[in-house]
């Protein structure tokens, strides 16, 4: 299947509640969007310990709405085409009737842990004992693009539908220091095969001759100056690449917004959604200094030519879900 017209039609929410709506059986008061939170057979209560969790992914999806409506208008309601690749980042739990895209860099690891366990895929309750390799391995979960059109056509409809996201500049730190920065790791060796070699050798001038073997000393310049190269084809990775690529988060409307900075608490309301109590997503290491904390010492080598190019990359993530660059550099580049 090469592409299919109408995608958007078939697959935007809004399409479908303003369809209902013809036929008086939805509206859109506050009451309803607290119903929307209510499962046959559990009801949610707006107090509690999850309140503010579960406010705040109301008001995340409300907040994403109004963005994509805001930044495209109708463009993306009618007359869309798609590949259906577009959708080969996002899992489907046909268990707890849930799609969860995931986001490299953003959590992704151990939210796939956790649906192992939630979904049986694994025997015991820690996320932890599962190799990430495992987690990430090709057969464990089922991708919305191996679906049938009608398939699709209803799980967008009917399903939840999570996405966890970070700020980008900090999810491009964690991907740099974690692929191309970290020495003797699996996954680092990888990266710096494919792309340290070839970035050494493309912007590093007198380059040595054990660097360009390596591929394992890219500076954070050096690898901004790369993903940044509008004259170049071959720079893209998904551990990189904008969240609006990867998830399409203006044709789907997922009504579970999670946030890096309140990942576990959003992740304790999405699972009781779920009805899932076998398993806890894991807290973050105490013991381990948080990239936000490192932004300054990197994204201050950086030019403002390199730092433009960068917000323009990352342009519609910054918008769409509220994310500013002054948080990360202390100053607007407007």
């Amino acid at each position: 299947m090469t592409g299919c017209r109408v995608w958007g039609v078939l697959i935007l929410f809004n399409a479908w509640v303003s369809a209902v709506n013809e036929i008086g059986e939805r509206t859109s008061t506050d009451d309803e969007r607290k119903r929307s939170f209510e499962t046959e057979g559990s009801v949610y209560s707006w107090t509690g310990p999850n309140a503010l969790a579960r406010s705040a992914l109301v008001e995340r999806q409300e907040r994403l709405q109004y963005n994509c409506e805001e930044l495209f208008g109708e463009k993306n309601s009618r007359d869309v085409d798609l590949d259906p690749e577009s959708f080969r980042n996002i899992l489907v739990d046909e268990q707890h009737e849930l799609l969860y895209c995931y986001v490299p860099k953003v959590a992704c690891t151990n939210w796939k842990r956790v649906l192992m366990i939630a979904t049986g895929k694994w025997p015991g309750n820690d996320p932890m004992e599962i190799p990430a390799d495992q987690a990430h391995s090709q057969g464990t979960f089922q991708r919305l693009s191996n679906y049938t059109l009608p398939e699709i056509e209803r799980m967008l409809v009917t399903y939840d539908k999570l996405i966890v996201v970070r700020h980008p500049l900090e999810r491009l730190l964690s991907a740099y220091r974690n692929k191309l920065e970290a020495k003797h790791e699996k996954s680092s060796r990888y990266f710096q095969t494919r792309f340290g070699k070839k970035i050494i050798r493309r912007y590093r001038r007198n380059a040595t001759e054990q660097s360009m073997a390596n591929g394992d000393d890219v500076s954070f310049r050096e690898f901004v100056e790369f993903i940044t190269d509008d004259s170049a084809n071959d720079t893209t990775n998904e551990h990189w690449k904008p969240i609006y690529e990867l998830c399409q988060p203006c044709l789907i409307n997922y009504n579970l917004v999670s946030k890096y900075e309140s990942l576990v608490e959003d992740a304790t309301e999405v699972l009781e959604r779920m009805g899932v109590d076998s398993v806890n997503f894991p807290a973050k290491p105490a013991s381990s200094e948080p990239t936000a904390k490192k932004l300054d010492r990197y994204y201050s080598t950086l030019t403002y030519k390199q730092l433009r190019k960068l917000a323009n990359l990352y342009k519609l993530d910054l918008k769409l879900f509220d994310y500013s660059l002054e948080d990360v550099l202390g100053f607007s580049l407007a």
